[in-house]
């Protein structure tokens, strides 16, 4: 079955004006959603003393100041390319990636700390109902914005986006786990779960942690796209008429935009104007596929070009 572009989850196959627009409503929700859920946890823990209730304060101060970095990265991503950024900004959203996973690797930290500390000494959790109340309502707002982020990462494949939301994917788990923590506390008599939910808790966010850094990473040091996507856009290249073969090929992702460039082999015979009308036939067969590409293509004879540039590992997709 042909793949379908507008169902792609990774950057470039996208309209960059709706992306843009997608992008920008979801993060401002995304920042309204962490700050009712700080000041709520805060008042929560404030009155029952639930180190799971503090855990989870914890980690939406965290995700408060990610979400305010991913608020402001998309933006600045979204620019248009100037003098001193020629490929323009993308990679600031892999820069707000990192510092999401950092701020939740130094929450896991703090959390196991107080965790460790609670199992050393156990107490009983102090206004449990409120607590409880509490992280029925965080679960509620983020479920409902876990399923915004969703459409907006379809609509625009946004690694910022994709890692705040793995940030609030983390916090339904973690919500579920203080309340059961506190019910244990409070109905079964077990001071001690309240510790050992935190350090759950913590173990889990340092697996998050881990795979957002990786994803943006992964942008940073400008890692190829999908074999898929390499595969489709030699395909498309292909399809064109007098386009003999696609080498050289080489991509790569920042934010929302991607990267592509490729060398051609054409008729040696046909004249500079018929290749570039295949060149530019050849370029838009992709942005129909890509719309966020930068896109430069090199013509060569066949049979007649030599070897250009430094010479690179080969990563063709077969």
């Amino acid at each position: 079955m042909p793949h379908d572009a507008t169902n792609s989850l990774g950057p470039g196959a996208h309209k960059p004006e709706q992306a843009m627009r997608t992008t920008r409503w979801v993060t401002m929700a995304s920042v309204v959603v962490a700050s009712v859920l700080v000041l709520a946890k805060l008042w929560a823990y404030a009155l029952s003393h639930s180190v799971a209730m503090l855990a989870s304060f914890a980690d939406s101060a965290l995700d408060l100041a990610a979400s305010l970095t991913t608020f402001y990265a998309v933006r600045y991503a979204a620019a248009p390319a100037d003098r001193e950024h020629r490929y323009g900004h993308g990679k600031a959203e892999s820069f707000a990636s990192l510092f999401q996973a950092l701020l939740v690797a130094v929450s896991a930290a703090l959390v196991a700390r107080e965790s460790v500390a609670r199992l050393l000494n156990p107490r009983l959790v102090e206004h449990a109902p409120l607590a409880i109340g509490v992280m029925v309502l965080s679960i509620v707002l983020t479920v409902i914005l876990v399923w915004a982020q969703g459409i907006a990462i379809r609509k625009s494949g946004s690694v910022a986006i994709t890692g705040d939301r793995a940030h609030y994917i983390s916090d339904l788990a973690a919500n579920f786990s203080v309340i059961i923590g506190i019910a244990l506390t409070l109905y079964v008599g077990l001071p001690w779960a309240d510790g050992v939910v935190g350090l759950g808790i913590a173990g889990w966010l340092i697996w998050t942690s881990w795979g957002v850094a990786r994803k943006a990473l992964d942008q940073m040091l400008d890692r190829e796209l999908p074999d898929e996507d390499r595969r489709r856009i030699k395909s498309l290249a292909l399809k064109v008429p007098g386009v003999l073969s696609v080498h050289e090929l080489r991509t790569r992702a920042a934010g929302i935009f991607v990267h592509i460039q490729f060398h051609v082999d054409l008729d040696p015979t046909i004249s500079l104007a018929e290749a570039h009308t295949i060149v530019v036939e050849v370029e838009r067969q992709l942005l129909e596929a890509y719309p966020a590409a930068d896109i430069l293509i090199h013509p060569d004879p066949k049979g007649q070009a030599e070897s250009h540039g430094i010479s690179h590992f080969s990563t063709e997709a077969e």
